[in-house]
């Protein structure tokens, strides 16, 4: 059974279950995740249908309110057409996440499992783009950015024949970020020595990017 110990349900305004301890509502927070977990799930709802894709995106930071995701669909792939009609999107940005065991809390109080994690909730409304100037600066940018720790960076030496039919097999789109939510659930309800014997316990059993995230997060840093 939910509760609700932030407001009511009738004057919540956010689109996602967000206690107190767990908001973040940063906006150069929100968009350092974006970018660092980039491969979002873009959600669409037209007449009651979902449709989902799940799909890298680019944020630009200086355009809209809260920023432009920049992103492209397969052609053949039906999402693109429902744009259109719909009104808002969503699109989701997974972090890490992982199980919590009792074990790693002092036992000062009786406790049970959890489960941890970081997302970011942007909404908006999305623009298709077709133009080939758009698609080659946005597929030239996405190559930068994932091919940024290679040695050797992958250059298109596609032939142009081959560039522009598979060009034209996808259809590009930018969405205006109107609203942006952030849920990191990383224990910041506990005590600091709890939060402390989390990181402890994510980092014996091998679970480093978990335990990275928290220490970045978590007030209670081993390090201070």
């Amino acid at each position: 059974m939910d509760v609700w110990p932030i407001k009511p349900p009738a004057q919540l305004d956010d689109n996602v279950y967000i206690p107190s301890s767990f908001e973040v509502d940063d906006s150069e927070t929100l968009h350092e995740f974006i970018e660092r977990y980039s491969f979002a799930t873009l959600i669409t709802t037209v007449d009651s249908v979902p449709f989902a894709t799940h799909l890298p995106l680019l944020l630009d930071r200086t355009a809209g309110p809260f920023g432009t995701l920049h992103g492209h669909f397969a052609k053949a792939n039906p999402h693109w057409r429902s744009l259109e009609q719909s009104g808002e999107s969503l699109a989701i940005f997974h972090g890490p996440h992982t199980y919590v065991s009792p074990r790693w809390y002092s036992g000062a109080k009786p406790a049970v499992p959890t489960w941890n994690y970081a997302v970011v909730h942007a909404y908006g409304t999305v623009t298709l783009q077709t133009e080939p100037a758009w698609l080659d600066d946005f597929l030239r940018r996405m190559a930068i950015k994932y091919e940024a720790d290679a040695d050797q960076p992958w250059q298109n030496d596609l032939p142009p024949d081959l560039d522009d039919q598979l060009k034209q097999a996808i259809v590009g789109f930018e969405m205006t970020v109107t609203r942006l939510e952030g849920k990191f659930k990383l224990g910041q309800n506990r005590s600091d020595e709890d939060q402390l014997g989390v990181i402890a316990g994510l980092d014996q059993a091998g679970l480093t990017e978990m335990a990275t995230f928290a220490r970045e997060h978590l007030d209670a840093n081993p390090d201070d």
